[in-house]
């Protein structure tokens, strides 16, 4: 098999690369930060020396980057992947949204280069176990040629040809899984004061109507044990949320939950920080509703 490149091993990128090893694929890896090189190249990742070298021997590249801004500098900047010999397809994995992903599919394409947006959900597990999935968008031939490499990570959607079709459909699903985690939130704080017990309305929630992602997954496993360890940061989620609203705002479609949970979002990085979990939400809706809450065993 050719080798594939994989730009970007952090936290969900390093097990997605490490999942192309796994299925027999050669990867060559590169990120800026040399413990993450480290900790891939345990996993069978091969480092590159640069973004040019991995371009260079790579026809298809994978991306998996914290922002737009940087997706379109390791593509198309100076010492980007754009000028590599060998690349002949770029699929980004980020959450880059649409605006990014047609800057990016015109940019490419004048370099010769097709590209996928390609965009996960999922998460960390969901990443090493291959089940993650993925909202494609691009060339028709790109997606039938990658369309199997794609399969090795999870289940690929194809969301049409339009660039930024696949960013759209992200976002849709972040901004979702964020209020889901704002509204159990609201309804958690408003439980517990009246004095219900919190694990007792989980327990009813989830067989009930009013279950959701959040009452599925977050709460028993990081906002009841009070670790908030889930492993999607809030610093991502609120970039997210803003892309969206963005996004939203461009079409004239007004998002007014949706706006609310970006406020939420807002509050929690000044109060905890980029890198806190963003199931800390449900911490300043507990701190306006004057709760303090006991550390719970995990479900």
């Amino acid at each position: 098999m050719t080798p594939c490149g994989f730009v970007g091993l952090g936290r969900i990128g390093a097990p997605m690369a490490r999942r192309l090893v796994e299925t027999g694929h050669t990867v060559i890896g590169f990120d800026p930060s040399p413990a993450a090189c480290a900790a891939a190249a345990e996993g069978g990742v091969e480092i590159g020396t640069s973004l040019r070298a991995v371009a260079d021997q790579c026809p298809v590249v994978f991306l998996s980057l914290p922002s737009p801004s940087i997706v379109l500098d390791v593509a198309l900047g100076p010492d980007g992947l754009g000028g590599g010999d060998a690349l002949r397809l770029c699929i980004d994995l980020s959450t880059s949204g649409p605006q990014a992903a047609q800057q990016l599919a015109a940019g490419l394409l004048e370099r010769g280069i097709s590209t996928l947006e390609a965009p996960v959900s999922g998460g960390i597990q969901g990443a090493r176990d291959g089940k993650l999935s993925l909202m494609v968008a691009g060339p028709e031939t790109a997606w039938r040629d990658a369309e199997p490499l794609l399969g090795h990570l999870g289940r690929p959607f194809y969301m049409g040809t339009s660039a930024g079709a696949g960013q759209m459909m992200k976002l849709v699903n972040n901004l979702l899984g964020a209020c889901a985690i704002a509204i159990t939130s609201e309804g958690m704080a408003l439980g517990i004061k009246a004095g219900l017990e919190p694990a007792r309305m989980i327990e009813v929630l989830n067989v009930s109507s009013g279950r959701n992602s959040a009452t599925l997954d977050k709460w028993p496993r990081s906002v009841l044990p009070r670790t908030f360890d889930f492993g999607f940061t809030a610093g991502l989620s609120l970039k997210d949320t803003r892309l969206c609203v963005e996004s939203a705002e461009a079409l004239s479609v007004p998002l007014q939950v949706g706006s609310r949970v970006l406020t939420l979002l807002e509050r929690t990085v000044a109060a905890f920080g980029a890198d806190s979990d963003f199931t800390s939400m449900a911490r300043i809706l507990e701190a306006d509703a004057d709760l303090d809450l006991p550390v719970l065993p995990r479900q």
